[in-house]
């Protein structure tokens, strides 16, 4: 008799939420927060208008490519978006109307639907005849369709489109909408012509770009498609409530969509216009500014003292709390001490005038070496980043795009300085962007070093995107597309292993997204062998906490707040050990196997307890955090026992404010 072979276990079926269920329910959390009262005004206004603007870049990216597909699964999934947006879109009518709109009029920023005779809008105005092209309206414009009928009640439609940017216009006296100042100022019984409907319409478009990973000039492909970007496929209809179903009928049918790319709020359409009339709240309802701290490392800010004190020991920054000018861009600028020879830096968004930028042109025009690596695919900044590769090309320096089919989104920056018979190196390891604006409302940490190590790390993954090829491995960081992906998952492995054999454990990460399938499913494995899992994920999350037998060792929160949270730690403790890294990579698979992400690790004991404290405070938030459940739904955290909420984001910036009352006693 023949032994039968065992057969091999069936792969288990570890649960998976939809990533773009996922985002929408995110955009549902930042309305959550614009809804608190207890936020100042300005503030909830602000973000109002972000909700908009996320959903415009989800139908422009992830709903554009889920309607390219024909298949049923991209079906399911449009249905389910679409339902989900309804629902986010009616709350956010609701909360537009009937709370934000009267309590601005409140303050004396009144916007009204019109009477608007004291405003003129300049336009074009073209006549629908009946070819069924459509003339050219771009992605996010607010365009009109007028029915007018002549004496004999003969229709016909016209488009009319404002030429003015400008989403609210002001009288001095109130703000009204573009569409409805345009409305009023409308001929209406000229040559008996009398117009009937006034229909406001927006359009959102595909805003993928396809650069060929072969193209000679990458520079040249990505300007050739930015010209074609406004010509992108119609992704989502926005028309005004109450439009006539016979006017809105022929709009479907002339850009080619259907009934449910269609969305008819009740609130103005395009809302991230809303960001207009922040300014023009009275300050005591905009909420205390924030000034950062200048960090006490940081206090002397000559090249000389800087990047002593960084070769004293490693330095950790956390923005906004701490200065980004003080700290990252003096770093930039310490160029120009006379013993620097060579600045290197990565940008992916940054902006505009950058001190970074301007330290690599000083660099250059003094004869050192200057190199930027510039990301031309940082969506929706593209115009923007050819404008910088072509501005510091033409003052002499070495600009460089990365190699084919990887976008670099690592943010490093490494000085080189002459000092005595040799040189030695200074490097700026970031979980955000070079960007100075983005820095008093995005929430990143900043490491700086002057370990041998960690620097030659730095030096080459500059000179692997010099050379377009795969690099040895590194020394300390962790850098993909090459090696991240299993460095992490290497991680996790280890502490769920010790937990097998007896020894605690805990994972703690922060992200902006968590998404990849292999990680999330080795933090399944872990939660099971007995691993404490703590997750605070900003946005996307298709892990499910809390399930039996899956995940019940899994917590997921979500912190929201007045500042982006934008930094990445990653944590892992296991037989009384721990190892924490910092950088610039979510845990999504295109940052894992499609961008070069760079992960630092954190040595320095106190500057791991520092980073420590964060997650602490973070996970003790009862004002701004949401809870996922195992059910997929996001519950506000509340206080025990109705006692008074902590907010970490308030804990960072009074425990910033304590440490300039210390220094200054």
């Amino acid at each position: 008799m023949t032994a039968t072979a065992p057969r091999a276990a069936a792969p288990r079926a570890w649960p998976h939420a939809d990533r773009d269920v996922s985002w929408v329910d995110f955009d549902r959390r930042v309305l959550d927060l614009a809804a608190d009262a207890r936020r100042p005004l300005a503030e909830r206004v602000k973000l109002c208008a972000i909700v908009s603007a996320n959903l415009d870049e989800f139908f422009a990216v992830r709903v554009a490519r889920l309607q390219r597909r024909t298949d049923d699964d991209a079906r399911r999934r449009l249905r389910e978006i679409r339902a989900r947006v309804l629902d986010l879109q009616a709350a956010q009518d609701a909360l537009w109307q009937d709370d934000l709109c009267p309590a601005l009029a409140a303050v004396g920023v009144n916007v009204v639907a019109g009477p608007a005779s004291a405003l003129r809008v300049p336009t074009a105005a073209l006549r629908l005849g009946d070819e069924p092209a459509f003339p050219h309206l771009d992605g996010g414009a607010i365009g009109l369709l007028v029915r007018t009928r002549d004496a004999a009640g003969f229709p016909e439609l016209l488009r009319v489109d404002p030429l003015s940017g400008a989403r609210f216009l002001s009288d001095g006296a109130r703000w009204i909408a573009v569409e409805d100042a345009l409305a009023d100022t409308l001929t209406s019984g000229a040559d008996g012509i009398r117009v009937d409907a006034v229909v406001p319409f927006r359009l959102t478009r595909s805003g993928d770009l396809a650069v060929g990973e072969l193209e000679d000039d990458p520079l040249d492909a990505l300007e050739r498609q930015l010209e074609r970007r406004p010509f992108g496929d119609v992704v989502r209809v926005e028309v005004g409530h109450g439009a006539p179903a016979a006017v809105v009928d022929v709009l479907l049918e002339r850009l080619g969509v259907g009934l449910a790319q269609l969305y008819q709020p009740a609130a103005p359409i395009g809302l991230a216009g809303l960001h207009e009339l922040v300014d023009a709240v009275p300050p005591e309802h905009a909420g205390a500014p924030w000034a950062p701290i200048t960090p006490p490392a940081f206090a002397d800010a000559t090249p000389r003292a800087l990047l002593g004190s960084v070769r004293d020991c490693d330095r950790l920054v956390h923005h906004p709390y701490e200065s980004f000018e003080a700290s990252v861009q003096a770093f930039a600028a310490a160029a120009r001490d006379a013993d620097a020879s060579a600045l290197q830096a990565t940008v992916y968004r940054t902006s505009r005038p950058s001190a970074t930028l301007a330290s690599l042109v000083e660099s250059a025009g003094e004869g050192k070496r200057a190199v930027c690596v510039i990301e031309l695919r940082a969506r929706f900044d593209e115009q923007r980043n050819a404008g910088w590769s072509r501005a510091l090309r033409a003052s002499g320096v070495d600009v460089l795009h990365g190699p084919p089919g990887a976008k670099v989104h690592a943010k490093l920056m490494a000085l080189t300085r002459r000092e005595g018979e040799s040189s030695r190196s200074y490097v700026h390891i970031g979980t955000g962007n070079y960007h100075a604006s983005n820095a008093f409302s995005y929430e990143d940490f900043s490491l700086f070093s002057a370990d041998a190590d960690l620097a030659a790390d730095v030096e080459q993954v500059f000179d692997a995107l010099v050379r377009g090829e795969r690099p040895a491995p590194f020394r300390k960081l962790l850098v993909g597309p090459w090696y991240l992906r299993d460095a992490l998952l290497g991680e996790i492995r280890t502490v769920t292993d010790s937990a097998r054999r007896g020894v605690n454990g805990r994972i703690r990460i922060k992200v902006n997204s968590l998404g990849d399938r292999q990680i999330v499913e080795a933090l399944y494995e872990a939660s099971c062998a007995g691993v404490a899992v703590e997750l605070v994920v900003r946005g996307i999350c298709t892990l499910r906490p809390g399930i039996p037998g899956v995940s019940e060792r899994i917590s997921v929160r979500s912190v929201l707040g007045r500042f982006l949270e934008h930094s990445r730690i990653f944590s892992f403790e296991s037989g009384g050990g721990t190892r924490m890294w910092l950088g610039s990579a979510d845990l999504l698979t295109r940052n894992l196997d499609r961008r070069v992400e760079t992960l630092a690790p954190v040595e320095a004991e106190e500057l791991r307890a520092e980073l420590s404290f964060v997650l602490d405070t973070l996970l003790a938030d009862t004002q701004d955090a949401w809870g996922l459940g195992a059910d997929g739904s996001w519950r506000r955290v509340r206080p025990p026992f109705a006692g008074v909420p902590l907010s970490a984001q308030e804990t960072f910036m009074q425990r910033a404010a304590a440490e300039v009352f210390v220094r200054s006693g």
